[in-house]
């Protein structure tokens, strides 16, 4: 019993470091997506 308790609470810790890594991952591609809809606005804006 102790040893599937102790290999569910590594799984869970796992995953949750997975998790982190992968929402870190995924902020990063909002940004960027958010800073290339900034420079094309002011692209246009420069054009006007």
């Amino acid at each position: 019993m102790m040893n599937r308790l102790l290999a569910l609470m590594l799984l869970i810790t796992i995953s949750g470091l997975f998790g982190c890594n992968t929402m870190e991952g995924a902020g990063k591609d909002i940004q960027r997506g958010g800073d290339a809809v900034s420079e094309t606005a002011r692209d246009v804006k420069a054009d006007m």
